[in-house]
């Protein structure tokens, strides 16, 4: 996969989480998947279309995602995954993928994302490609990875 696209999604993740409150983020690994993703906690799925293709997940634990709406709330505690949590989530997968298509965009590749589509609980999710780059961070201590299955057309 190309080194530009891999970088403006770990950018988006540095760049806006900082912007949400949440000031303790890092890049940890980068590591190849084959297409199935198994999770147990949220998923934030978002379709890439125009001059690149495929497939963004932004995977993370129910308890990073409820941390993570929290900021995203002004600090109001979120002890549940209910509703308004899950549209933080889904939010913050349309932010972190609108960031990245900027980014891409000042690199001279144009796209354009879809509605997030958000899945919470235990299961695999098929990619749209066999290759799958898997970026490990961290957010507030917690495991948070972004799922790259994205090719140029």
């Amino acid at each position: 996969m190309n080194k530009e696209i891999i970088t403006a999604f770990s950018n988006a993740v540095l760049n806006v989480m900082p912007m949400l409150g949440i000031s303790n983020v890092e890049f940890v690994s980068e590591k190849k998947y084959n297409n199935q993703i198994d999770s147990t906690g949220v998923i934030g799925i978002i379709g890439i279309i125009g001059e690149l293709t495929g497939n963004v997940f932004f995977s993370m634990s129910e308890d990073c995602a409820k941390k993570i709406a929290s900021y995203m709330m002004g600090g109001m505690e979120v002890a549940e995954f209910d509703e308004l949590a899950q549209s933080a989530i889904s939010e913050l997968s349309n932010m972190l993928a609108a960031n990245a298509s900027i980014l891409l965009s000042e690199t001279g590749k144009t796209i354009d994302i879809s509605t997030p589509t958000l899945i919470n609980g235990a299961f695999t999710v098929s990619s749209s490609f066999s290759e799958v780059v898997c970026l490990e961070m961290l957010a507030e201590n917690m495991p948070f990875h972004i799922y790259l299955s994205i090719k140029e057309k």
